[in-house]
């Protein structure tokens, strides 16, 4: 379970079950378990404000610098 934080404020944004290894594309929604960004439109942004990703269906396309993460990837 990975624990994906914002890059800005280092506020928590959702806890994420990674299957496999390598860095993280895309999130799909179904893995996320606990979730505390807001989404504006196709926007997926952190409280403070900063865009984190953009929403595309089943999985959000996670924008490379805007995040950070820890804890175990299976």
């Amino acid at each position: 379970m990975l624990t994906i934080r914002c890059a800005q404020c280092k506020g928590k944004l959702f806890r994420y079950i990674k299957v496999g290894k390598g860095k993280i594309w895309r999130c799909y929604k179904d893995r996320i378990m606990e979730d505390s960004c807001m989404y504006i439109g196709d926007k997926v942004i952190c409280p403070c404000g900063n865009q984190i990703g953009t929403h595309m269906g089943k999985w959000i396309k996670m924008k490379q610098n805007a995040f950070y993460h820890s804890g175990t990837k299976n």
